[in-house]
């Protein structure tokens, strides 16, 4: 991998690829810069087998039915490189007859391609922004052999990018938090929790730029994971061929016969095959020739270390334990006493108060003084922001402890087997099909507090009086600042070992659940000064009140499979009640309007005086007047 190691030295952009929908081969890739394999030419379709994927994760799946779609993508890394790919690809199509040369192999009515960068950083936001201005120019000289444009983008993009940092406002660009909370409401939290447990999690939804947007927003909202969390997230291997992966999906076959064994068997499996290895992961593990690209400007910070089912030291897996040691179990429970009624503040902790980061002995992921970002996706758990069909085995494969995954084929979600949560982003609806998670997930009175918290700011738009209109509350930044905190006060809470009443806040089985989890044993396992600062319990704890009866129906109403039934029960009535009235009272008027004009035309004939004739009788006998 000497070509890998000269790109290093560049900068953090890998390749610059060109894939394009032949009208018999498919998609293929039809330039790389630098070349995607060593000796071979730009215009080689040749793959890395790791990187078999990438033509169909790059021109995805019905992108004919769109002008233009946005892509975000995660490659394994290549043998000797230990960090994930991120990829973000940028498809336009446009109609052959306008092309100024045309090839000879354009048969079709349109020309579809996309152009993608291949990085090292998950800069997803500002290389899509970067990437959207080139594709569009590169179109628009509608002669696809200029390659210069594409070259000059390479160069371009390592110069500016190389000796960044990490900051939010570069990581978080286009990731809208406000957005989700005003399109899922509180089902935001619910998603969180669901990360949290490291579940088999699915988005759904058309075209792929929305489906990628939600997936990475709601990734965003963990404190350090798109900056260091991610670098794991990608570990697999591909299949032999790819017709394997269609006939599983053809075949439809069960959840049992694409899996026999379960993953808490592998777990165990492993555990009593694997030596101690906790050592390994702080020096020999480390990748060499370490890029000082992209880093927080504080300090630098080493490679990730591998992180394979075999480094991890069994003792870390198991379940938590008292301290055996005397000093470090007291001294981190006395920390932590507090009071019961010790005020929870809301205001988040200023991000300039959290200092740098440092390599994780056991997660080898960077972290801060808080032990995060948690080491979620890492042996097995991976982050696929969108997966093609032909990575449909990876949902059953044995290797993958879980996943979050989007994808736009029905075919996934039709499936429902594979996945532990279904989110279909168009609707905001989450289907979970276990009714123990279901239960797991109930939102507590404190959790619906703060989703409400959050909700109302976001909805009420507000300005901050004291940043002068400039919207602090109720904002992006401020958004991802109440989720910090929620989750520094989670990890304290869980530190309170006989402290039932801080845990119940945030739900007795959602805390046991995630307490077997490899997330919470990895940080468990090591110590973090910062967490002395926080104060244990949940933000929103405090008594019951009118309000939160309030909040719980109308939450049970909008979520529950009952409440919906009743809901739209209650609509219908309505509904059938206004037209019935309305039928009703035009029938009533019609009615009265006929006997109305009945009474008075028989009033106007009694009214109307008879006829005169001649008679021979007496005069008839007048009305008698006082």
């Amino acid at each position: 991998m000497e070509s890998q190691g000269r790109d290093e030295m560049k900068g953090p952009v890998l390749h610059i690829v060109v894939v394009g929908f032949h009208h018999k081969k498919g998609c293929q890739v039809e330039f790389s810069y630098p070349p995607l394999m060593p000796n071979e030419g730009h215009d080689s379709s040749l793959l890395p087998e790791e990187w078999k994927y990438l033509p169909f994760l790059a021109l995805p799946d019905g992108a004919h039915n769109y002008q233009e779609d946005t892509v975000y993508f995660h490659l394994p890394p290549l043998s000797g490189d230990m960090k994930c790919v991120y990829g973000v690809s940028c498809y336009r199509q446009i109609e052959a007859k306008a092309l100024k040369v045309r090839q000879a192999d354009v048969t079709r009515e349109t020309v579809q391609k996309s152009v993608c960068v291949l990085s090292r950083v998950p800069l997803y936001g500002l290389l899509q922004a970067k990437l959207q201005l080139i594709t569009h120019a590169y179109f628009e000289e509608k002669d696809f052999s200029q390659i210069s444009i594409l070259k000059d983008l390479y160069e371009h993009m390592n110069g500016s990018l190389r000796g960044s940092a990490l900051e939010g406002s570069q990581v978080y660009l286009g990731l809208s938090p406000r957005d989700l909370i005003l399109h899922f409401q509180h089902k935001v939290l619910i998603l969180f929790k669901l990360v949290l447990l490291e579940k088999k999690v699915l988005f759904y939804v058309s075209p792929v730029n929305r489906l990628v947007g939600a997936l990475m927003t709601v990734l965003s909202l963990f404190p350090g994971m798109i900056e260091h969390g991610l670098v794991d997230s990608s570990h697999y291997k591909p299949k032999s061929s790819v017709s394997d992966d269609l006939s599983l999906v053809e075949c439809g076959l069960g959840a049992e016969e694409f899996v026999s064994v379960s993953v808490t068997d592998i777990a165990h499996a492993n555990m009593e095959a694997t030596q101690p290895a906790a050592e390994s992961l702080s020096s020999g593990n480390s990748a060499e020739g370490e890029s000082n690209h992209l880093k927080p400007p504080s300090r630098t910070s080493p490679e990730s270390s591998e992180s394979d089912w075999e480094t991890l030291d069994p003792s870390v897996l198991g379940e938590p334990k008292e301290p055996a040691a005397g000093s470090s179990g007291s001294d981190m429970l006395d920390a932590f006493d507090s009071k019961p009624g010790t005020p929870i503040t809301v205001q988040p902790l200023g991000v300039s108060g959290q200092g740098g980061v440092i390599q994780g002995l056991v997660s080898g992921l960077e972290e801060d003084q808080y032990g995060l970002p948690l080491p979620i996706f890492t042996k097995g758990y991976l982050c696929l922001p969108y997966m093609a069909l032909q990575q449909h085995h990876l949902l059953s494969d044995v290797t993958v402890r879980g996943f979050v995954a989007g994808a736009t084929n029905i075919l996934f979600r039709q499936q429902r087997h594979l996945s532990d949560a279904i989110v279909e982003v168009e609707e905001a609806r989450i289907q979970i099909q276990d009714p123990e998670l279901r239960k797991i997930l109930s939102l507590t009175t404190a959790d619906l507090r703060f989703a409400d918290y959050l909700v109302k700011h976001v909805t009420e738009n507000r300005d901050d009086v004291f940043l002068d209109g400039t919207g602090w509350e109720g904002g992006d930044e401020w958004i991802r600042a109440q989720f910090t905190l929620y989750l520094h006060s989670l990890l304290s809470s869980a530190l309170q070992q006989d402290n039932e009443r801080l845990l119940a806040d945030y739900g007795v089985p959602f805390i046991g659940a995630w307490k077997n989890t490899h997330n919470f044993r990895v940080w468990f396992s090591n110590k973090h000064p910062g967490m002395t600062a926080i104060t244990p319990g949940h933000p929103f704890q405090g008594q019951y009140s009118v309000g939160d009866v309030k909040l719980r129906l109308s939450h049970s109403v909008q979520n529950s499979e009952r409440g919906k039934k009743i809901g739209n029960a209650m609509i219908t009535t309505s509904r059938s009640v206004v037209q019935t009235g309305k039928a009703v009272g035009q029938s009533v008027g019609g009615a009265l309007t006929s006997a109305k004009s009945a009474m008075s035309s028989w009033f106007s004939t009694l009214a109307q005086p008879s006829p005169l004739t001649p008679s021979s009788g007496p005069e008839p006998a007048s009305e008698v007047k006082p």
